[in-house]
């Protein structure tokens, strides 16, 4: 069966059919698919274009092939076009000529972009649960070790000392923005294409006010023309799951690198770790490698997209149909590994001790003595250059600042004093930067919970 058959005298040759077939990846659309199509149904009975009858007998045969569906009791027939197709045509079998009225005010055009829409609209929900979770896991890690103190890097280089709860916080304000960005992308998902009819709107007195509620949109489409060729809505949520998992490598890459022996400041769970086949003592971190790689694989989904939405004429063009399977792709791959990351960073060993003797070593107090210096006049280039002095001399010699005899540290500066060597440990270093959005205990303490706060606060 096909939808548009009678204009052609001759049928399409299967090489045609393989080619143009959508079913085999838009069968996932089913269930939004008999959503639209019931509430289409419900909405032309009420406004008395089918009869109150007809209406009732679509509703029911379309609840009863979807709970069919669900109890694996029909099959997709892969041969059929697509799944608009594959509906109707048991519709049907259920209905006779009574399931052909159903496509009665609408096309396939505005059809798809309804279920593509409804389809967005929960995997940006779904996605969001899974990224509030994350977010919760973060905040909950960030507050339980604000004390502990941990090298801070630039360059990959160790830079200054840090509270660890800080830095994991850090992460949370990055997935507090991508959920910010999952809600905006649902307020632009969130209307009703429904109504637009292939490009020109319907001729027929429908009420797409109704259909809108009955569907749970919270707008409906000003213009019939962009609604069945809009796909920004899918590119929005792309571009949201290409920054999530953005935010997922960069912390896949830490755990990865914290948790090699070289730096041990943090060991996976033996559940969320794999082996070697040829080395024993091998404890691989498949997950975060993983989540870095298919990273690649996301971006790749919304630059695919894009490429294949540049230049398209209006309205829709059959291109249109390259957007599913990157979407499907994207929102898959994105799902599962927020699902994982989560019960990594809740089972992972956070090895304190390894990271606050990290953060003794490496010069990470020296922007403190020269803040000191600032502190009795210096001005804070010339204190710049004074300590960098002192480091030179401590990597000639092998020592940390605080451990170069004073006379010398005082031949390169007479205001270095034992009183200002006694407040160069790390922990000392982080308890003063105690100022809002600042690494000190008390400060990351406050910022967990304003997360925490946050997070409730957002809702879909």
């Amino acid at each position: 069966m096909k939808l548009w058959g009678g204009r052609f005298a001759e049928g399409a040759s299967e090489l045609l059919e393989r080619f143009n077939n959508s079913l085999p990846f838009d069968w996932r659309l089913w269930e939004e698919d008999i959503e639209g199509s019931i509430a289409h149904g419900t909405m032309l009975a009420e406004v008395g274009i089918l009869t109150a009858d007809e209406g009732e007998r679509l509703v029911e045969a379309l609840q009863e092939i979807r709970e069919e569906i669900h109890k694996g009791e029909r099959k997709f027939d892969f041969s059929v076009e697509d799944i608009h197709t594959q509906i109707e045509i048991w519709l049907v079998e259920k209905c006779g000529d009574l399931g052909k009225k159903l496509h009665t005010a609408r096309s396939r055009n505005d059809q798809v972009a309804l279920d593509l829409r409804l389809y967005t609209k929960k995997s940006l929900k779904k996605i969001g649960e899974l990224l509030k979770e994350l977010v919760k896991t973060l905040a909950e890690l960030g507050r339980d070790n604000a004390g502990t103190i941990a090298p801070g890097y630039t360059h990959l280089q160790k830079a200054q000392p840090i509270s660890y709860g800080h830095q994991l916080l850090a992460y949370a304000e990055m997935f507090l923005r991508d959920l910010d960005r999952l809600q905006d992308a649902y307020k632009r998902c969130d209307v009703l294409p429904l109504g637009s009819g292939a490009l020109a709107g319907v001729p027929y007195k429908i009420d797409r006010e109704r259909t809108k509620e009955l569907l749970g949109f919270g707008s409906v489409s000003r213009n019939s023309i962009d609604a069945v060729s809009d796909r920004d809505f899918v590119c929005d949520c792309l571009y949201a799951c290409s920054m999530i998992m953005v935010h997922l490598s960069r912390l896949a890459e830490e755990l990865v690198i914290y948790s090699s022996f070289e730096f041990g400041f943090i060991e996976l769970s033996d559940r969320y770790s794999t082996g070697s086949s040829i080395m024993p003592q091998k404890k691989n971190p498949d997950v975060p490698e993983l989540i870095r790689g298919k990273t690649g694989r996301v971006c790749g989904d919304l630059l695919g997209l894009l490429v294949t939405l540049k230049g398209l004429p209006l309205a829709y063009n059959k291109d249109m149909q390259e957007d599913k399977e990157a979407f499907f792709d994207a929102v898959d791959t994105t799902q599962i590994c927020l699902e994982i990351i989560t019960p990594v960073l809740q089972t992972m060993k956070i090895k304190g001790d390894k990271m606050a003797e990290a953060a003794e070593t490496g010069y990470l107090n020296a922007t403190d003595l020269a803040d000191f210096l600032v502190q009795k006049g210096v001005p804070f280039r010339s204190a710049h250059e004074i300590v960098g002095k002192v480091v030179q001399l401590g990597i000639e010699q092998g020592l940390e600042i605080t451990e170069i005899p004073l006379e010398k540290l005082q031949a390169i500066s007479p205001l270095i004093d034992r009183e200002v060597l006694e407040k160069l440990g790390a922990k000392e270093c982080v308890a003063r930067r105690d100022v809002y959005g600042g690494t000190a205990e008390i400060q990351v303490a406050s910022a967990a919970e304003a997360v925490l706060e946050a997070l409730a606060e957002a809702e879909f």
